[in-house]
């Protein structure tokens, strides 16, 4: 085999809490996270002559060592002395800096990839250690599904599969810097209320209750985010105004997704919100 294709899903934020801030300046974190069908297509081909060469369809990521697929893949050629080059081509759906993960499951698929192509016989514990030193949300992008994570989001806890649940995301056109939403955000002024309880989250969406979800569907980066840019409010709005059972901002955003009760309402509102030129709309499923 000397070449493969990988799906790259996306990833959402069912709740996002921020327990404290660490000694070593990371926050320890426990969020619900869901992998979502929008997704990117990474292409990888092995190649005779040595080095890394990477391209993409769209100017909005950069093609050089600081995009983590390539830095995934010189990870993989030095930690198992792989000989020749690699050319990884990514063909890109998922928005860029939308708190949707797209880089680290571009990562995420280098490194799943290079264990298939080169048939290095890694398990997905082995592959979650090596993604961990790329980026905090590598880990969880090599497993999906419905997980706890915590920590810095490496500690994974499978939970009930949430798979099939419609799923329309907004990513209205501004770059929100996730080390900046992280400065802001002062946990003394946290409250209760602004806190997910994640037991009963857990326990509703066990059950596929999305209203009872929404109750405590929390993303605590909200009271940063959403105090600075007034259009994430108006998504969420908009998004509600559209049927949505629950809805969130995701990761540090600016993206925001709602859960709809069926394809014809999510089809529908996807249809209302997508006439607006304030945000890129994209419907999913989540998987």
């Amino acid at each position: 085999m000397s070449y493969i294709e990988i799906p790259a899903y996306a990833k959402i934020n069912l709740s996002l809490d921020v327990i404290r801030r660490r000694e070593d300046g990371y926050h320890e974190l426990r969020m619900i996270m869901q992998t979502v069908s929008l997704h990117d297509t990474v292409c990888l081909e092995s190649a005779g002559e040595a080095g890394i060469r990477l391209e993409c369809d769209t100017d909005a990521v950069p093609c050089d060592r600081t995009n983590t697929a390539w830095r995934a893949a010189e990870l993989m050629f030095g930690q198992y002395n792989l000989a020749g080059g690699l050319r990884i081509r990514i063909i890109k759906r998922i928005p860029a800096a939308a708190g949707l993960a797209g880089g680290s499951t571009d990562a995420a698929a280098v490194l799943k990839g290079i264990n298939e192509l080169y048939a290095l016989g890694l398990d997905t514990g082995e592959l979650k250690r090596l993604g961990l030193q790329i980026g905090a949300d590598v880990p969880y992008c090599i497993e999906g599904g419905t997980r706890l994570a915590e920590g810095i989001g490496e500690i994974l806890t499978p939970l009930p599969d949430l798979s099939g649940i419609d799923v329309v995301i907004v990513k209205p056109h501004i770059k929100v810097s996730t080390p900046w939403v992280y400065s802001q955000l002062d946990l003394s002024q946290v409250t209760e209320h602004d806190r997910p309880d994640t037991e009963k989250l857990t326990e509703a969406l066990a059950n596929r209750d999305l209203k009872a979800a929404s109750l405590n569907m929390k993303n605590v980066l909200e009271l940063v985010t959403m105090r600075r840019y007034e259009i994430i409010s108006y998504a969420k709005s908009r998004m509600a105004q559209a049927g949505a059972e629950a809805c969130l901002m995701s990761g540090s955003g600016p993206s925001v997704f709602g859960l709809f009760a069926g394809p014809e309402k999510a089809q529908e509102a996807y249809a209302k919100l997508s006439a607006h030129r304030e945000w890129e709309c994209f419907i999913a499923r989540t998987v």
